[in-house]
């Protein structure tokens, strides 16, 4: 099983309007496909976040033609969310983009991310299947593979990265309140649970954090 990332840049003169907002980078700071679900084989609903304008994105949503509803809450805020039910076969860069990813043996991991004028993905399968879904989508979408690799990778669990004893000092921790405010536990009391010495303690928790904050910082650089 494959984990692939993905770029994917729609060709934004068949896009409708508020999809060439997404895409503009000029827009907004960043916005997400947060999930969508096909109810039924004509309408589609999908909810987005955009750190931008969201009422601008909601009034373009209601002027192009195929979009049958739009909800906008948290307008003024800086992340705000529009909930968009849609008709498949009047939008087709979305339509056929469904079709292509609705099979078995595939797994589109959400959000999708987009930023400086593409979609950023990652999709999970067998080969064959991952690559039949790329060789259907429309026309009007090109993909770029930026890499592939095993499932599960760090770039999906960042725990994998970890040493058995990192792991388990984090989770000693944790579980003692290492990490509660106030915090309830010292590095003392994880060494004697796990059977060290403080400083070794220490570094396991040290070298542990590090990884997954460097996750994290990485993941944040696409995220609110």
């Amino acid at each position: 099983m494959k984990h692939i990332r993905i770029t994917v840049s729609p060709d934004i003169d068949r896009a409708p309007p508020f999809l060439r907002y997404l895409l503009d980078p000029e827009a907004h700071d960043e916005a997400r496909a947060i999930d969508w679900n096909r109810g039924d084989s004509e309408l589609s609903t999908h909810i987005y976040a955009i750190a931008g304008d969201g009422g601008r994105f909601a009034d373009l949503a209601r002027e192009t033609t195929g979009v049958e509803s739009v909800e906008l809450s948290a307008a003024d805020a800086r992340v705000s969310y529009a909930l968009i039910e849609l008709r498949d076969a009047e939008l087709p860069i979305f339509g056929g983009s469904a079709t292509a990813i609705d099979r078995t043996g595939l797994v589109v991991r959400r959000p999708l991310v987009y930023r400086d004028g593409r979609i950023h993905g990652h999709i999970v399968g067998g080969p064959a299947t991952l690559q039949s879904t790329i060789d259907d989508l429309p026309e009007s979408v090109s993909v770029q593979i930026d890499a592939i690799q095993q499932f599960p990778s760090a770039d999906v669990n960042p725990a994998t990265t970890l040493s058995g004893r990192q792991r388990e000092a984090l989770r000693v921790a944790v579980d003692l309140g290492y990490y509660d405010t106030p915090r309830e536990a010292t590095h003392a009391d994880i060494a004697e649970e796990l059977g060290c010495a403080p400083n070794t303690a220490s570094n396991h928790l040290q070298k542990g954090e590090a990884k997954l904050v460097k996750a994290g910082l990485k993941a944040f650089t696409s995220s609110f």
